[in-house]
């Protein structure tokens, strides 16, 4: 039986690699994100690979609802959920942030990932064979923020805490749930810092990155484990990123 996974943010970056990655190891998914000619993209690259795109605002619980209802109705089962989508803010001073970034920043990857969680909690539970796993993309910023980062850096420290409680939760329905930390994976959205990240004592400093593909076999040997095991915790970055050792 093929498994079947959903990858939130399938139109680019680490999302787009992920997706490709399951595919090519056997599974059939379906990617979700907003830009419909982005994810037809994705979805051209896999070639006769089985990637299915599917348009949806993961902040919007009645988009999510409708992506998770298009899966079951077309695979009848869901067996892995990586909830990657995720944006950021300006890169300014907190106290310049308008109420909306912030806002946009939390409905994406933190409302996002818990609409999801929940809309795939409902198919894995009551499936035959029952249970599955979700995958949460917590990235470096769980732990440690960067400079002007608030909105990003508390989403993330919260996706750590709906790491652990779907973990909890999930064990009752044979659901695993576990959260990967990616630093400095070269993707279009990091592209434009390679030339220099702000550093915590003011400098601008060019930063180690690392090939997007190795986080995407990271997310292909979570979700290939039987469920009895759990990663629950990978964190994966560039060798010589600045993070291990005082700032």
């Amino acid at each position: 039986m093929m498994k079947v996974a959903i990858v939130t943010g399938g139109g680019s970056g680490i999302g787009r690699a992920s997706a490709l990655a399951l595919a090519r190891n056997g599974f059939s998914v379906v990617i979700a994100g907003r830009r419909k000619d982005a994810l037809e993209e994705t979805a051209r690259m896999a070639g006769e690979a089985p990637i299915d795109p599917f348009q949806a605002d993961v902040s919007d619980p009645a988009q999510v609802e409708a992506l998770f209802a298009h899966t079951k109705d077309r695979y009848g089962r869901l067996d892995v959920l990586f909830n990657n989508a995720g944006r950021g803010a300006p890169g300014i001073n907190m106290e310049d942030l308008t109420a909306q970034q912030w806002l946009d920043v939390v409905g994406v990857n933190l409302n996002g990932a818990f609409f999801c969680t929940q809309q795939a909690i409902k198919i894995m539970k009551d499936q035959d064979p029952r249970g599955g796993r979700i995958i949460n993309n917590g990235s470096i910023s769980a732990h440690a923020p960067r400079p002007n980062s608030a909105p990003y850096t508390a989403t993330k420290h919260a996706i750590t805490g709906l790491t652990k409680a779907t973990s909890l939760d999930g064990r009752k329905y044979d659901i695993a749930c576990s959260q990967i930390d990616i630093g400095n994976a070269l993707t279009d959205m990091t592209r434009v810092s390679s030339g220099g990240q702000l550093q915590p004592g003011g400098q601008v400093v060019p930063e180690p990155r690392m090939d997007v593909e190795h986080v995407a076999q990271a997310i292909v040997f979570m979700s290939s484990l039987p469920l009895e095991s759990n990663v629950q915790t990978m964190t994966i970055m560039a060798t010589k990123m600045p993070f291990v050792g005082r700032g």
